[in-house]
């Protein structure tokens, strides 16, 4: 197959254009800029391949072929990375003359722990030439637009059942005994029941049960589903009823049986997803999408404390669309739990980390970064 040429404005247009004819895996064969765009020379990888394979005449010349195909495909492969590693560096040195306050933006918000995915979306609202303020104005503006917040305590003023999900050690039953407290200062401890299905930990349903007679309030333990109906039935009046749940890891199968459990009791359960804030973004988005299944109602994002910055649990929740109900930053009962502000929790967010020396990119590395999702054009 003949190499191919292609034209457009901006490095992002000639690479879609690119991979809508040859496919994601087009290999860039030749570059250059000229007044009013951009030329690319490509070939599909197929056609590469079906270019160079020799003719099979017998076994050894296969072995001493299939050698020379394997280098040959490894030298293309590291001269289509080289290629675009040097488009990707071309994009970000215009995107920094034609657009500098979006780089800079773009570098807070990476250097930060936002994904380059989200980075470049919020991005994208800041004026291309933006003064300073106006531009860490508009970026805060984007993203606090954008992060999904309860507004009020419906929780505790609302009511309903509520289920706290996620990983061990996340810190499910301590956040349960903080919400029971806030219930029962409100409305008394008649109007709040308290339900665990963590059999398995003696400690922990220990821990929840000595919170529950500090409060007021028996625990009642369930093993299925027709024991949660049950139990459920007979909590009908309590106005507010938690359910601290067994924790284990995103990968465990037994996380969808715990989900169906919830949804086969009969009653309509809303599920809280913990998220850790010292948990990497890799490891937020498994354990989203394990626990998603079923349906979340929202999700309280906990040691606040113990975490450098919070851009990556904000940057998860984001993404995945999740209402922050609360954040939660110790181990004090009842204090240290809160209703989200979006003004700290952008501050806390953006706040430059004094390590970013060590953990953050350095001004070549930008490239590679802005280009994880698509060239910028």
């Amino acid at each position: 197959m003949i190499p191919r040429k292609f034209v457009g404005k901006t490095s992002r247009e000639v690479l879609q254009k690119v991979k809508q004819a040859l496919g994601p895996d087009a290999l860039i064969v030749a570059n250059r800029a000229f007044e009013g765009g951009i030329e690319l020379t490509a070939m599909s990888a197929g056609a590469l391949a079906g270019a160079v394979a020799p003719p099979t005449v017998n076994v050894a010349s296969v072995n001493v072929a299939d050698g020379i195909v394997q280098n040959l495909m490894r030298e293309v492969s590291a001269m289509k990375s080289l290629l675009q590693r040097e488009i990707s560096g071309m994009a970000w040195s215009s995107l920094k003359q034609g657009a500098p306050a979006r780089a800079a933006a773009m570098r807070v918000l990476i250097n930060a722990g936002f994904s380059p995915m989200l980075a470049r979306e919020l991005a994208g609202a800041v004026p291309e030439h933006a003064a300073g303020s106006a531009a860490h104005k508009a970026l805060g503006v984007e993203i606090k637009s954008r992060l999904r917040v309860m507004s009020h305590e419906s929780l505790v003023s609302d009511g309903g059942v509520y289920a706290l999900v996620g990983p061990t050690g996340v810190g499910k039953t301590t956040t349960v005994a903080k919400l029971a407290a806030r219930c029962v200062v409100r409305y008394g401890a008649a109007k709040l029941g308290l339900i665990t299905t963590d059999s398995y930990r003696i400690a922990g349903h220990d821990q929840l049960r000595i919170y529950g007679k500090i409060l007021g309030v028996p625990v009642h333990a369930v093993k299925d589903a027709g024991d949660m109906a049950a139990t459920l039935a007979k909590m009908r009046d309590r106005k507010t009823v938690l359910i601290d749940t067994v924790g284990m890891s995103q990968r465990d199968q037994l996380v969808a049986e715990q989900s169906a459990l919830l949804v086969a009791c009969g009653a309509q359960v809303k599920r809280l997803l913990l998220l850790n804030a010292t948990a990497n973004g890799a490891t937020l988005d498994e354990v989203i999408a394990s626990y998603a299944k079923g349906g979340l109602h929202g999700c309280i994002v906990t040691k606040l404390d113990e975490s450098a910055s919070l851009a990556t649990a904000l940057d998860c929740a984001i993404r995945h669309r999740l209402t922050l109900n609360y954040v939660t930053n110790g181990q004090n009962v009842p204090e240290d739990i809160h209703l989200p502000n979006p003004d700290y929790l952008l501050d806390r967010a953006l706040r430059t980390a004094k390590n970013a020396n060590t953990h953050g990119l350095q001004e070549e590395e930008f490239p590679l970064a802005v280009a994880a999702g698509g060239a910028y054009g």
